[in-house]
């Protein structure tokens, strides 16, 4: 007996009685995301290696550790896209969205590849629901992003939700702070982990994120990034909130708030739930004005959020949609007739299924039972039909298929 194939270590099957929950998840998605404006768009899987390089940057843990990155055929680097702004910003450049109507908004949803240690609701392949506002460097678009993020998680029911929210200044205004944070992480260096040390002229900041404990003691005496911002900054921060408390989202200002990614500058947010125990993000995001020139693109500013569909369930998120109603199940043996009123049904609208598994009829009315058909149908010697109605008991003969349609289905039963 050959040995067993299973998935790959940090994937997972979405199997059938998961995929209402997910399928809940996006309707609503594009309800919310669609009625304020955004519109879907889908990138390639894969991409040149080089926009996540000059995108999301060469210090970053993605571009370091994480990515999937192989050569094709022809000897190009090409990678699976571990996020999706900088492919975004890609189409957008590539597709000469600058010269329309700006903002230009859209929103996406697909699956995304990180090499890391897989936990729960933390998979090497996952699932993302994203938004980007491309074109404007107005506080109300980022305000409205995080706005539109926290009504879709409420909206499908995620538990015990925190938005947080900091601002990293422009990176001119920036670079007083990095100076500072870099003298202070020198002075401590013999507490840092060995990573932390490594980017200290790298990526300072990322020192926030660190779990090492020697680091968190050094951090909890450094330098804050908001005493640094300069006024037009802290001008754009205070706006920000102020849209936010106007719209009556409830929000923690974070000082020590610090993405994964080098494209950020002035707002960024997450959103946690308290469902997930320590690895409690759900998503977050933020302004990133410098992107789209780093990647060849005009000066544009641009503000974006991603947020994970398995950790928004893991939240107690998208409760699961009803299946579709089951209206007629028909017996076997299945021949023309059965599958042409079977056909003929559907064609009216209706849900109908064949008993494809050659059950006997205490099988067939068990196995409606499971679908809570409302009618059980089968075929009788000499070709009139039968048809059990389950919801008020009554059984209607039928002398063809076409009458079982015209005049029982379509008639006031259905």
């Amino acid at each position: 007996m050959s040995e067993r194939i299973q998935a790959p270590r940090g994937t997972q099957d979405v199997l059938p009685e998961q995929t209402a929950a997910r399928a809940a998840l996006e309707a609503r998605a594009r309800e919310v995301l669609e009625s304020a404006g955004y519109q879907r768009i889908e990138t390639p899987i894969f991409e040149h290696t080089e926009l996540f390089q000059r995108g999301v940057g060469e210090s970053t843990d993605i571009v370091q550790k994480e990515m999937y990155t192989f050569d094709d055929a022809g000897g190009r680097s090409l990678t699976l896209r571990p996020e999706g702004t900088a492919a975004v910003c890609r189409a957008y450049v590539e597709h000469g969205m600058h010269k329309l109507a700006q903002p230009v908004k859209l929103w996406y949803l697909g699956p995304f590849f990180r090499y890391e240690r897989a936990q729960a609701g933390r998979y090497r392949q996952f699932w993302q629901i994203g938004a980007e506002a491309l074109g404007s460097e107005d506080p109300a678009v980022d305000a409205e992003a995080i706005l539109l993020l926290t009504t879709l998680l409420t909206d499908v029911g995620a538990r015990g939700i925190t938005v947080k929210v900091s601002s990293l200044g422009r990176l001119e205004s920036r670079a007083e702070y990095r100076a500072a944070l870099q003298e202070h992480l020198r002075r401590h260096a013999d507490k840092l982990s060995e990573e932390v040390r490594n980017r200290i002229d790298l990526n300072p900041l990322r020192a926030f994120d660190s779990d090492h404990p020697g680091t968190r003691e050094v951090m909890a005496g450094a330098p804050l990034l908001r005493d640094f911002l300069d006024a037009e900054d802290a001008q754009h921060f205070s706006e920000v909130l102020a849209l936010l408390d106007a719209a009556g989202v409830a929000y923690e200002v974070e000082p020590t708030l610090v993405r994964g990614l080098d494209y950020y500058v002035r707002t960024v947010f997450e959103i946690h739930s308290s469902e997930l125990g320590a690895q409690s993000a759900l998503g977050g995001g933020g302004r990133y004005d410098r992107l789209i020139a780093e990647i060849g693109g005009p000066p544009t500013p641009g503000m974006g959020w991603a947020a994970g569909i398995e950790r928004i369930l893991l939240a107690g998120g998208a409760p699961p949609h009803a299946a579709p109603p089951v209206d007629l199940y028909v017996a076997g043996p299945v021949g023309p007739t059965q599958f042409r009123l079977v056909a003929d049904a559907r064609r009216a609208g209706l849900g109908a299924q064949l008993d494809l598994a050659g059950r006997s009829m205490k099988g067939v009315f068990k196995q409606a039972a499971r679908l809570d058909a409302r009618y059980v149908a089968w075929m009788n010697e000499d070709g009139s039909w039968e048809l059990k109605d389950r919801q008020g008991g009554e059984q209607i003969t039928a002398p063809d298929a076409d009458a079982v349609v015209r005049d029982v289905l379509r008639g006031p039963g259905l």
